[in-house]
């Protein structure tokens, strides 16, 4: 018998304690506010009343600087996608207080969400501080990397821009590196954005944020 070997993962599901808060959110706002992901491929877009461009986020935590995003264009539509259950919760409460109809979750691994995805429906992909990883045996685990760029450019709609947030310098300068070395993109000037806890905790360490921006040519 062979062993199936486990695809190497990206991220740690960290549940950590969770607020009766956001239990209550996750039970009371699940079928309001997540999409179910779909065995087959399928179109983010009409997940929404409306059809406005689209954003993905992925790996928003706890979610506050996305619900703010949303809150602040209300002229576009925003899926986050994140496995981490009390984020989710708070997001849930958070988008609900709000009364946000512009934004959705989806609780799964972003590849397998990305590679679900019926083609050139996103106008911006984000994805603020991703983990790096920083020990060099774990580098396999950083998310961004050539496969991850086919499944960019698979998702984005031409001229659709792919936006990266990192304080961990040498990450940034491989994700650089990546990008310029693909033809299929070209860098364009950074989008506005919101600034996130990480950001906040990696300024407070004295980190350097870098932010990279490219279109899909």
């Amino acid at each position: 018998m062979t062993l199936q070997k486990k695809p190497i993962r990206s991220f740690v599901v960290r549940q950590g304690r969770m607020s009766d808060r956001q239990r209550s959110a996750l039970a009371e706002l699940w079928d309001q506010y997540v999409i179910e992901l779909p065995e087959e491929p399928f179109a983010a877009t009409d997940c929404f009343d409306t059809d406005q461009p689209l954003t993905i986020e992925i790996g928003f935590g706890m979610g506050d600087s996305l619900v703010e995003m949303a809150s602040l264009y209300p002229h576009k539509n925003f899926i986050g996608i994140e496995v981490h259950r009390p984020g989710i919760g708070h997001l849930l409460a958070e988008a609900s207080k709000k009364n946000l109809s512009n934004l959705k979750v989806i609780a799964n691994d972003s590849m397998v969400v990305l590679n679900r995805l019926k083609p050139r429906q996103v106008s911006c992909l984000q994805i603020f501080f991703p983990d790096p990883w920083p020990k060099r045996r774990h580098h396999k685990r950083r998310l961004i990397n050539t496969r991850f760029l086919d499944l960019v450019f698979g998702c984005l709609k031409t001229g659709g821009v792919f936006h990266v947030a990192t304080d961990w310098e040498p990450y940034g300068a491989e994700i650089r590196g990546l990008l310029d070395e693909d033809g299929r993109f070209e860098a364009v000037a950074v989008p506005g954005r919101v600034e996130t806890k990480y950001e906040r905790r990696g300024l407070g360490l004295g980190h350097k944020v870098m932010d990279i921006a490219v279109k899909l040519i």
